[in-house]
């Protein structure tokens, strides 16, 4: 099988990993004839283009391809496109993200190629100007004919979708986004050691959030939740693993609220080192307003990591009240802080949530299962065709 993926950008995130678990599994361990097509890695979010070329991944990078909507930029980029595609000749192209998915798709299209696209989130979301939300949504519409499949990584996106009119239900299908498993089962540094270059000790408990410090990540909410936590469990430690453009903008407000003491930024670091952070983690808080089914979720509970969660999109579907973690409102505040007071309060609670995670959520999400029922979905296009 040769297949050709197409991403908007290869930074490091969420989507951008599991789409190179994707490729990586389909060369290595099916033996695909695979090419992974994307712009280039700019912005301060960091990039995998390095971790592709060493494992030796056909990895192709299109100058033109940019997030940023750029009429003239975007045309020349679906060209390139199709100069690509007609020249690899793919059996199946499979698309991510917004912009790649609509070019990608529209020019599968055109080749008479069948296309499978990914939803790792709504491209039509909370937090847009209502006009770009409209655009995005009449955009997704658009280009739903130009795709045999949708396969979205929780129920929530393919629901989100269908409300929109955007398909009919036999044409998605939920996989849940894969990743090393292993590799959060067993770190490959003590928490001890994590714990101590942070300046934490034994006596702290650790709430770390994982994402980058942008909008939508909802680091503010969790800020402004941490006066009432900290005056109820002062010996609260509050980590940021990230980094990105607000950093300062937080830092001023934390400085502020007079709690730098409590906050730590540990800034940017590779996707292999994560686990070694959340294990040094006590609590794993995800205060995201959207993000289809943030990976730090299946990742904190596979590490035994109890988690607090906004009630949003495809958190439900990890974050399970009282079983795994505490689900709460969306934007809330004073939730926020009783959930986080509540487990930072008990650590026998913390044991039972996050074990019952892990041995709930440890063998759904291992990339090896993903791509499998992946290429299941890539066969039935096929064979439909």
């Amino acid at each position: 099988m040769r297949t050709a993926h197409i991403i908007t950008r290869l930074i490091i995130g969420g989507a951008q990993e599991n789409t190179l678990f994707n490729v990586d599994d389909q060369h290595h361990i099916h033996n695909d004839e695979v090419c992974l097509i994307t712009g280039p890695g700019l912005g301060p979010e960091g990039t995998l283009e390095q971790r592709a070329i060493d494992r030796r991944l056909d990895l192709r990078v299109l100058p033109e391809m940019r997030r940023s909507l750029h009429p003239w930029r975007d045309a020349k980029c679906y060209f390139a496109l199709k100069r690509m595609l007609k020249n690899y000749q793919p059996d199946i192209v499979h698309t991510h993200s917004s912009k790649a998915g609509i070019l990608g798709r529209r020019a599968a299209f055109a080749l008479g190629i069948p296309c499978v696209h990914s939803i790792h989130g709504a491209a039509f979301h909370f937090g847009q100007p209502a006009v770009l939300q409209s655009a995005y949504r009449t955009a997704e519409k658009l280009a739903e004919p130009w795709c045999q499949h949708f396969i979205t990584v929780c129920d929530a996106m393919s629901q989100q979708y269908l409300a929109a009119g955007i398909g009919t239900p036999d044409k998605y299908t939920t996989i849940f986004s894969g990743m090393d498993v292993d590799t959060f089962l067993q770190p490959s540094r003590s928490r001890d050691e994590i714990r101590r270059e942070l300046g934490v000790n034994e006596s702290h408990v650790v709430v770390g959030k994982i994402a980058r410090l942008f909008n939508l990540k909802g680091h503010e909410y969790l800020i402004e939740a941490a006066p009432a936590i900290v005056a109820r469990v002062p010996n609260v430690r509050f980590l940021f693993v990230g980094d990105g453009i607000l950093k300062s903008q937080f830092q001023n407000r934390i400085a502020q609220l007079g709690l730098s003491e409590h906050f730590i930024f540990a800034g940017l670091i590779p996707p292999n080192q994560v686990t070694n952070y959340i294990h040094a983690m006590d609590v794993v808080a995800h205060t995201s307003v959207w993000e289809g089914l943030a990976r730090v979720l299946p990742q904190a509970l596979i590490c035994g990591k109890p988690i607090v969660s906004y009630d949003i999109d495809g958190a439900p579907e990890v974050c399970i009240n009282n079983e795994t973690g505490c689900l709460v409102p969306a934007r809330s505040i004073e939730p926020l802080s009783e959930a986080i007071v509540r487990l930072a309060s008990d650590a026998a609670l913390r044991q039972r949530l996050g074990a019952h995670g892990r041995e709930r959520f440890a063998s759904q999400f291992r990339h090896e299962f993903m791509t499998e029922r992946v290429r299941e979905v890539y066969q039935r296009v096929l064979s439909e065709k």
